[in-house]
């Protein structure tokens, strides 16, 4: 019977989370990457060991790991981490963080991305009070902003867009 492989079927849906788990992989060498040249190489210095903790955490394999590592050592493009902070649909407030060798690639990519779905890019401290770190360090919002539907509708789509943008690692807001 014509059409009815396995093997057809499988390999879209293969191909789909494959191409999910390169980009995801990818970003998480770049953490690593950063983290061990801003160590000079301290494998257990805390931001290296949890960025390797988040790769192990995603199943990335261990060959991996210490390729990214061994880049750290060398003479590559120097990428550095960047906050940006931003205003989006309805007025809550965004923390950007992303790994970038070119800030000012970065920085219009994230402003057309953001100007795209109705928000802003705010100036160094605009945004951040809203926000308080937690024990993981992770920000958390202190104070929640209430989105009506068309807004919490715009918020997800610009998470979705910013999630899928190459050097943005996190997105945090301040949306409820």
């Amino acid at each position: 019977m014509a059409g009815h492989s396995k093997w057809a079927k499988l390999k879209h849906t293969k191909g789909k989370t494959d191409a999910q788990r390169a980009k995801l992989f990818s970003k998480l060498v770049r953490a690593i990457s950063i983290e061990a040249k801003a160590a000079k190489g301290d494998r257990n210095a805390p931001g290296v060991r949890v960025a390797i903790q988040k790769a192990k955490e995603a199943n990335m394999p261990a060959d991996n790991i210490e390729r990214a590592l061994q880049k750290a050592s060398g003479d590559g493009a120097q990428s550095e981490r960047i906050v940006y902070e931003a205003y989006g649909p309805g007025g809550c407030a965004m923390v950007i963080e992303a790994y970038t060798d070119s800030r000012n690639r970065t920085s219009a990519e994230l402003k057309h991305l953001l100007s795209q779905h109705g928000a802003t890019l705010a100036n160094p401290g605009a945004a951040m009070w809203a926000f308080a770190k937690n024990a993981e360090g992770k920000l958390e919002p202190t104070a929640p902003t209430e989105l009506s539907n068309e807004d919490a509708q715009k918020m997800a789509d610009l998470s979705d867009a910013l999630e899928e943008h190459d050097d943005v690692s996190e997105v945090y807001t301040s949306a409820a």
